[in-house]
């Protein structure tokens, strides 16, 4: 997934808005074919608790729910395009679209469930995604290789 710090993020789709928030995190989630449903709550859990956000010193030490914000979800397959053979872009890594969906869906359920607003994207869909990054602030999270004690 990449996370982004925003003051705003906006998705569309045939020019009809389908969700927006205002400060928080853009989180765009690719899921891969080896995925599986603890993944996704780790990463969730991980995107709850990562502090991104200014205390009044200016240093990073507040996460998404310690200055009220929101996270939006997007779901985003072409993370796993790999590009390192020709020109156009293999997506074989990628988890199939209903797998994808599942886990999709099971991400943005662990984040509410950690009482995190969300807004999402809309799976499968051809989206136009608005960011107004805030810093700005982008992070590169997967769980590949990840143990037990990485969460922490």
């Amino acid at each position: 997934m990449v996370v982004q710090r925003v003051r705003s993020g906006r998705v569309t789709v045939d020019d009809a808005p389908v969700s927006a928030i205002l400060h928080g995190l853009v989180v765009l989630l690719g899921v891969g074919a080896d995925d599986a449903a603890t993944d996704a709550e780790r990463l969730a859990a991980k995107v709850g608790s990562l502090r991104v956000f200014e205390d009044e010193r200016g240093k990073m030490s507040r996460s998404v729910a310690d200055v009220g914000g929101e996270v939006l979800v997007v779901p985003q397959f072409t993370l796993y395009g790999d590009v390192r053979k020709g020109r156009r872009p293999d997506f074989t890594k990628a988890a199939a679209p209903d797998k994808g969906q599942r886990l999709y869906d099971a991400f943005c359920g662990a984040l509410r469930a950690a009482d995190v607003p969300v807004a999402t994207g809309r799976f499968g869909a051809h989206m136009r995604v608005s960011i107004d990054a805030d810093g700005p602030v982008t992070i590169v999270v997967s769980t590949d290789g990840w143990r037990e004690g990485d969460l922490a």
